[in-house]
Formats: structure tokens, C-alpha cells, sequence
């Protein structure tokens, strides 16, 4: 990775310009009812809390399948190893954005139209209400069969239930996992993640979710030998990443198989069939972890719930199933397999069971739709209930919690209990600034104390594929020491990751800059910015999540951003066209409003890009190539461009075509976000596929 800071405005290297003209409430707080006894101050961003002066937990209440939101702390009785506790602290806590709407998911929502622009994403902050889900699909217990149910389930449920303030990751437990980075609100990296899932070879349940029975004998698949234990461990470490995040989260894992000891199967019955005797002394019992992960869960305020993927199942013979042997021996092969997939169905919900009843979630059996509308509603609110601790209570051992509604007709779910460590003696050593920037960076909140803005782009050199990325920087925001002679001086730590496939890092960068600058300069910076711009360089075409994080040195202020990016195959030979720059028009003195994708109405912009893999003339070895530049509003197209050619007379490199234009934002364009679209057409290519588009979103400012 490279990196370079400069005091201007830059333009890409890669995008040479070939010039054709064209003219063309803030959300409410959450709702929280203090009762007049508080005396600890409720913290809805530690949800639950377990130190020496309050033990605090979350509880949800429903009355016929509807959740109460009204009730008050003298409906509630609380107990902890049975003996009661007198309540001190209370609140209900709302995670959407206007708590007097109706929940979500009571609203079914159309997926977007292909041709509109991308959703609009706001970098969420830590104090807007929202809800934090993790779906983890469990691909090395998923049988082939139930993938597809679960990618519909997942695909209806994106498309149909999120609101923009909800951050969602979809993790895989098959593949290396990274955890804070994946949640996100931006529709993009969702729908990439989404089409990740598919059937794992390795999984440990097979093709189908009940294994069939051939010529009399039950057949088991395990191609890659044991690997519960791999998502075990993959449920801990997203647990403990959730761990960083405020307020109540909650983690969906979706799996034929969470039980509570590891397979093992005893020797064949006289009629050949092996199944699961999990009572047998030689299994591996992982009961203990799987409350281990419970308990890591509690004290990170996530709530687990746990779906049988496999659905409602026919546990009696199918037509995939093969009996051999007379005729009594066939029927007791046929009688046989009733009982033994009702045990093995049973056997494979034990762990699921465990650990979505101790965090307060709940487990979804036989059901097809996985009653993800449930859980989603469950994540509106939830009531904080607190009370002082005794001294017997961090005795290092298990402590029940029992949380009772006095009303009648209503029914209390929360946390199976805790271990009696608080937070002190449980905390982690302070972290350093270098590691308060490692978490901005991977937070899915941006970090506010320095004003940043990110653009990052897809292009293409003669080295490969990349992504650039650029930094408007307020020296404002910065602090900076004066020298005699008028110079200012001052130094900053910038932090880059690129994240693929499945929270992966990709590339990584650490750079310390010292920034000394003249008094003239200085007084320039202030007016135009500073920008940092780096590169990143791609093996592989795919769905990028760039993130920036920059500390200063003096003050350990820390800024934030990140970005979406989508790298094209090259290699295929299809049309593609890189990301858009926009500047002002050559000749105007930029300023920091405007090198951040922010214009004003009446002004000039200067947009430049590269189109690739154009088709050659066989005779003129020209191009021909036709841009075509629309501006939309809310998903309304506002202004149109004429269709212009691209000019190649006097560019050298033809499968890099560079391409400038002008937009004109006329003095009607009223203040607000806008999408700048570029249609690109390949006039001579007989392929389907002949056009390539790319967004840009800006916006206008007074």
C-alpha cells in the first residue's frame, strides 16, 4: 500500500481527461422510565452489567404473542438464587428510531427497483437507536437441503424487514471470520455476503437433513471428519466481537446441528444401521463450552437465538430410502427409522436449546419460515431491570436469575443467570491509543473526534486491479505546534483496512505522517484540506469494505470511515467502467467542502473515469464508445446528458480509456444528496452485455 498526503485538490493518476463538454431530525432518545427509587444511573449501552454496586439485566414481556412496552418497575419481581431482590434501577429501552411507530417488522418492505441507485448510506453513530443483528449461518452444519431454504428465509428478511439505522452481519462459521467489520447498514455488502452462502463440503450433516437409509443400513456423511468444534469456536469469537459494540445485540445462528456432545456412533444393530448414541462415554461432551460461549454472550448483552434450519421433518421412510432382507426384517428396518431420526433430530437440538435459553433468546424448531419476524419484533425494546448486589454474589460460581410480571397473562423471558465475577475484576487492561484505533477501525460506528471523509475508487494500471482511496482531512481538527518562524508542524497515525470476503483482511497499513507546514500553506490547508490517498492492490475481483481510521499524535483524537467497493473481473473481457472522480472544474480554488463530494448549486464539476476492455475496431483499431451522465434525486432522475462519444485519437492506451466531462449543477437544484450516474455503451460489441454503469453520490450544500 502506498500512501501520500498533499495540501489540494487530486486528481487520479489513472484518470487522464479527455475532454466533451456538457451543460446540462435528529431520532428521538430512547424511551426510559426511571423509578423514583433509582439510585444507579441505567446504562443502555452496557446492557448487562454485573459489578459491586448494580447487577443489571434484560428482559422482554409478551402477552399473547404480543410484546408489552408499557409496564412499570413495581410489575416486575426479580430473583437471584431464588431470594428476592429489591429492584433500584428501570428503564424500557426502545431500538427504533421513532419509538411511537410500530415495530419494523409489522412492515413489509419492496426490494428496490435494479435500475435505481444504491441506497443512500449514513455512517451510523453510536447514539442512534438501532437494533444489531448477527446471522451466523452455520455452513459446517448445514445439509445441502437446507441451505436453500436458508438463503430464501435470509434473502426475504433482508429485503423485506431492515430498517436503515439496523446493522446486520452474515458470518459463515466455514471460512476465515472476521466479526465487528461485517455490520454494516449499506445494502451492498449485505447482498454480497448473501450470495457467499452456499452448501460446505465439509459439513458435518450431509446432503439431506435426516441421512437415508441404503439397502437397510443409515448412511452418514463426514467427508472432513469432526468440525463442531470449528463452529463453536467461531460462535465464541462473534460473541466476544459483539462484546465492543453498545446497547443489547443479538446473534440468529441458523444450523441442523448444535448438540451438545459431538457425534459418535455405535457399532452396527443385527439389521447394519449406525446411529448417534450421544449417552456413550466416549463422546465428547461440549456442554461446558457451549456455556461457556452463554456466558461470554451474557456479558456482552447478546441475546442468542438458534433455528432447526432443517424445518418441519417426516421422520418416517421416503422414497430415498432402501430396505433389504425378508419381509420381517424390512419392516422392522421401516419401523427402526421413525425412532431413530426422531432421537437423532432431538440429539442435534440439545445445544441449540442450551445456549438460546440461558442468554434469554429462544430456539425455533419445526419451522419453515424460521419465525424471523419473532426475533425481529423481540429486538424493538426491552426492559432494563437492576439491583444491588451482596457480598455472596461474586463468589466465582453460577448465580440463577429469575425475573417474574406480577400482571397475570404475561410472560417474562431473560437471562438464564451469571457467574459471580463483576466487571472489575473481569476487566481488561486500559487499552492504548494505538488500540483505541484498532477499534474505530473496525467498529462499524465512525469515530467523530476528526472530521474525515472517504472516497475510495476501483481502477486499473499496469501493475493490476486497485483500490484508490482518498481523505479529506480538517486541519481545523487537528493540533499543531508553531514554530518561530511561522511554520506550523504536527503529525498523524493513519490506519488502513480492506476487508473481502467474509470479514477477511485483505490489506493492511500503518503509516505515521509528520505534516510541516509553511505559514502560507498552513493558511491554504485551512481553506482546502488536507487529502491522504492511498492505494491497495487486488488479487481478486469481489465485494472490498474499505476502512480508514486516523489518530492524532498529540492528542489521540481519532476519526473514522469506511466504504464500499465493488472490483470487476477484467480477465472476462466484459465492459467495465471504474469509479467516478468528482472535482470542481479546473481554474476554481477548491476548498475542504468540496473535495468531500460536497458542491453548490450553480457550480461546475469536473467528473472523470476509465473505461476497460473496450472493443477494438478490426480495421481502424478505434473504439467506439458512447457515455451517457444522469444525476438523480430520492431515485428520481432529475437531469439528463446527452450521449457523447469518447474521443481516442490521442490516447495511448485503448483498453484504458480515459474519459472528462463537465456537469453543470444549476442554480434550481435544491440542497440534498444526489447520485451521479455514468452509462457506458460499447457500440461495436456483439456480447448481451454491451453497457457498463457506476454511481457516484454527492452532495449539494448552500
Amino acid at each position: 500500500m502506498r500512501l501520500r498526503s498533499i495540501l489540494a485538490l487530486l486528481l487520479l493518476t489513472c484518470f487522464l481527461p479527455t475532454t466533451f463538454a456538457q451543460t446540462p431530525q435528529q431520532a428521538p432518545p430512547p424511551i426510559q422510565t426511571p423509578t423514583p427509587a433509582a439510585t444507579p444511573t441505567v446504562d443502555q449501552d452496557d446492557v448487562v452489567k454485573i459489578t459491586t454496586n448494580l447487577v443489571q439485566v434484560d428482559a422482554v414481556v409478551t402477552k399473547d404473542g404480543k410484546y408489552v412496552k408499557d409496564l412499570k418497575a413495581e410489575d416486575f419481581e426479580i430473583f437471584e438464587d431464588g431470594r428476592r431482590q429489591e429492584i433500584t434501577s428501570f428503564a424500557y429501552i426502545s431500538n427504533l428510531p421513532n419509538a411511537s411507530t410500530s415495530s419494523a417488522s409489522s412492515v413489509t418492505r419492496q426490494p428496490p427497483e435494479k435500475a435505481a441507485p444504491p441506497a443512500l448510506i449514513r455512517t451510523p453513530r453510536v447514539e442512534d437507536p438501532r437494533r444489531i443483528i448477527a446471522l451466523v449461518v452455520d455452513d459446517l452444519g448445514l445439509s445441502a437441503e437446507s441451505m436453500g431454504s436458508v438463503r430464501k428465509q435470509l434473502r426475504k428478511f433482508v429485503n423485506e424487514k431492515l430498517d436503515p439505522n439496523d446493522l446486520v452481519a452474515i458470518i459463515r462459521t466455514g471460512g476465515s471470520v472476521g466479526a465487528l467489520q461485517q455490520f454494516t447498514n449499506d445494502r451492498r455488502l449485505i447482498d454480497r455476503a448473501l450470495s457467499q452462502i452456499k452448501w460446505n463440503i465439509c459439513s458435518r450433516v450431509g446432503v439431506s437433513v435426516l441421512p437415508p437409509v441404503v439397502r437397510g443400513i443409515t448412511t452418514y456423511y463426514r467427508p472432513c471428519g469432526m468440525t463442531y468444534g470449528s463452529t463453536l469456536q467461531t460462535l465464541r469469537f462473534v460473541v466476544e466481537a459483539m462484546g465492543e459494540m453498545p446497547g443489547r445485540k443479538s446473534m440468529v445462528v441458523f444450523s441442523d446441528s448444535l448438540p451438545e456432545e459431538e457425534q459418535d456412533f455405535t457399532a452396527p444393530d443385527r439389521f447394519g444401521n449406525r446411529y448417534p448414541a450421544p449417552y456413550m462415554s466416549g463422546n465428547a461432551n461440549l456442554a461446558f463450552l457451549l456455556r461457556r460461549i452463554a456466558e461470554q454472550a451474557i456479558r456482552s448483552s447478546v441475546v442468542i437465538y438458534t433455528v432447526d434450519s432443517g424445518g418441519l421433518q417426516y421422520t418416517g421412510p421416503t422414497a430415498q430410502d432402501t430396505f433389504s432382507g425378508d419381509a420381517r426384517q424390512m419392516a422392522a428396518q421401516m419401523n427402526g427409522v421413525f425412532s431413530q431420526r426422531s432421537e437423532l433430530l432431538f440429539y442435534r437440538r440439545q445445544g441449540a436449546d442450551l445456549i438460546a435459553k440461558q442468554t434469554g433468546g429462544f430456539f425455533v424448531r419445526n419451522s419453515n419460515d424460521f419465525q424471523l419476524d419473532r426475533i425481529m419484533e423481540e429486538q424493538s425494546g426491552y426492559y432494563l431491570i437492576g439491583y444491588r448486589p451482596t457480598g455472596e454474589t461474586f463468589n466465582r460460581t453460577f448465580h440463577h436469575i429469575k425475573a417474574k410480571v406480577k400482571k397475570s397473562g404475561m410472560s417474562l423471558r431473560t437471562r438464564f443467570g451469571f457467574f459471580g465475577v463483576s466487571e472489575e475484576q473481569d476487566a481488561k487492561s486500559k487499552r492504548a491509543p494505538g488500540d483505541k484505533t484498532m477499534v474505530a477501525l473496525l467498529s462499524p460506528f465512525g469515530a467523530q473526534d476528526l472530521n474525515l471523509d472517504l472516497t475510495a475508487l476501483f481502477a486499473n494500471d499496469a501493475s493490476g486491479s486497485l483500490v484508490r482511496s482518498m481523505v479529506s482531512l480538517d486541519p481545523k481538527d487537528l493540533s499543531f505546534t508553531q514554530n518561530p518562524d511561522g511554520s506550523r508542524q504536527g503529525s498523524i497515525e493513519v490506519r488502513t483496512m480492506l476487508f473481502g470476503d467474509n470479514g477477511v483482511i485483505v490489506d493492511q497499513a500503518i503509516h505515521t505522517r509528520g505534516l510541516t507546514l509553511t505559514a502560507d500553506i498552513y493558511e491554504k490547508a485551512l481553506r482546502e484540506g488536507i487529502l491522504v490517498s492511498f492505494d491497495s492492490y487486488i488479487k481478486r475481483p469481489g465485494a472490498y469494505q474499505m476502512r480508514v481510521a486516523i489518530r492524532d499524535l498529540t492528542t489521540s483524537r481519532i476519526g473514522s470511515a469506511s466504504e464500499f467497493v465493488s472490483v470487476p473481473d477484467l480477465n472476462n473481457k466484459q465492459l467495465a467502467l471504474s469509479g467516478v472522480l468528482m472535482t470542481q472544474e479546473s481554474g476554481v480554488s477548491p476548498n475542504l467542502e468540496l473535495t468531500a463530494r460536497r458542491f453548490t448549486s450553480g457550480m461546475n464539476v469536473q467528473f472523470s473515469a476509465r473505461i476497460y476492455n473496450a472493443v477494438l475496431d478490426p480495421v481502424t483499431q478505434r473504439t467506439q464508445v458512447a457515455v451517457q451522465s444522469n444525476l438523480y434525486r430520492d431515485g428520481k432522475r432529475v437531469l439528463t446528458g446527452p450521449t457523447l462519444s469518447v474521443d481516442a485519437t490521442n490516447q495511448n492506451d485503448l483498453q484504458r480509456l480515459a474519459v472528462s466531462s463537465v456537469l453543470r449543477l444549476t442554480p434550481d437544484l435544491e440542497p440534498g444528496n444526489y447520485y451521479l450516474q455514468l452509462v457506458v455503451t460499447d457500440l461495436l460489441s456483439k456480447q448481451k452485455e454491451n453497457q457498463a454503469i457506476q454511481w457516484m453520490d454527492f452532495e449539494i450544500v448552500r
